[in-house]
């Protein structure tokens, strides 16, 4: 089956036949939303090779809309995004662009023109809690209640992960203070960031740790002021390495600065040429908090520490858990 991406309700094919739906904004695409997705994809393949799953998504997030400047920083991009829906098994990715108009539909009307005649429903798999339509007046007994007119079955899934269950919340929270294995453990990967590398000042090469820089304006989550281990990969050539980073993140208070931005110095090289180069950098674990040095000295020999401290770390880390390229 050809994958295909639809970012918008009247791309999908006039044609198109059966579907397995599942609903949600998978921000993060983490542990909990791969037990709805594993459980759809196990719905669609009951129902075999003709019946497709899609997975429906909205962009941007919907407090964007709803409050804006109150929504949550994103944990992934929407493109990431649709690179782990499709590693986690959707045949076919719906992006809905969230607007005003979309959110003043009734819940009849959203089930009427996604599910039942875009997307031709046999099944519609949800979390639990699932909530829709304006004023999110719908639920999984709505769901169920147009099911049974429209001729297709509602499998609802309960929330996991323990006494704090899986959520892009709880992600959030652990990036809020600089927890990136905490993260980790509920993404199911490490968290990551993507940027376009600027040119900084300079001040990483002279002290004989040359950074690649990314600012973290409008960028997604990011973790809390420190340093961390982790690792650095170019996204611009599909066959480049990850590279292991002692990876900081913050306003370098030692010399007054204000710019908040991710520096990255990739372990034992100098020779890399990363300006206006898109990177991924994947947090591993982390450090130390943001210290402000009262000296230049005082500072490198603290920055030689943290390399050989990520050095170690990642070397015990290596071949065993090391970050997948391109999805993570």
């Amino acid at each position: 089956m050809v994958r295909l991406v639809w970012r918008q309700l009247d791309e999908v094919p006039s044609e198109f036949g059966r579907a397995v739906v599942t609903i949600g904004n998978f921000d993060g695409v983490h542990l909990g939303h791969r037990v709805t997705l594993d459980r759809a994809r196990a719905v669609a393949d009951t129902f075999g090779p003709d019946v497709a799953l899609v997975v429906v998504s909205f962009d941007p997030h919907p407090m964007a809309v709803l409050a804006p400047g109150r929504e949550p920083a994103v944990l992934t991009t929407i493109d990431q995004r649709v690179e782990l829906l499709v590693a986690a098994g959707a045949d076919h990715v719906l992006v809905l662009p969230f607007t005003r108009e979309l959110a003043s539909w009734p819940p009849d009307e959203f089930v009427q023109r996604v599910l039942v005649d875009a997307l031709h429903a046999v099944a519609v798999v949800v979390g639990a809690n699932f909530r829709f339509g304006h004023r999110a007046a719908g639920d999984v007994d709505t769901l169920r209640a147009r099911g049974t007119s429209d001729g297709f079955v509602v499998d609802a899934v309960e929330l996991v992960g323990g006494e704090r269950p899986w959520s892009s919340t709880a992600v959030r929270e652990a990036l809020a203070r600089g927890d990136v294995v905490a993260a980790a453990g509920v993404l199911g990967r490490p968290h990551t960031v993507e940027g376009v590398v600027v040119e900084g000042d300079h001040r990483g090469r002279e002290l004989g740790y040359p950074t690649a820089n990314v600012p973290t304006s409008g960028m997604r989550a990011v973790p809390a002021d420190g340093v961390y281990a982790g690792w650095l990969r170019r996204l611009d050539d599909p066959e480049a390495p990850q590279w292991p980073a002692a990876i900081s993140v913050g306003t370098n208070p030692t010399f007054a600065g204000t710019d908040r931005r991710v520096e990255s110095y990739v372990l034992d090289r100098d020779d890399l040429e990363l300006y206006e180069v898109p990177v991924r950098v994947s947090f591993h674990q982390q450090l130390r908090g943001q210290v402000r040095f009262d000296g230049v000295d005082d500072l490198v020999r603290q920055m030689a520490v943290d390399v050989d401290r990520t050095r170690e770390l990642l070397t015990h880390r290596e071949g065993q858990q090391r970050p997948a390229a391109p999805a993570g």
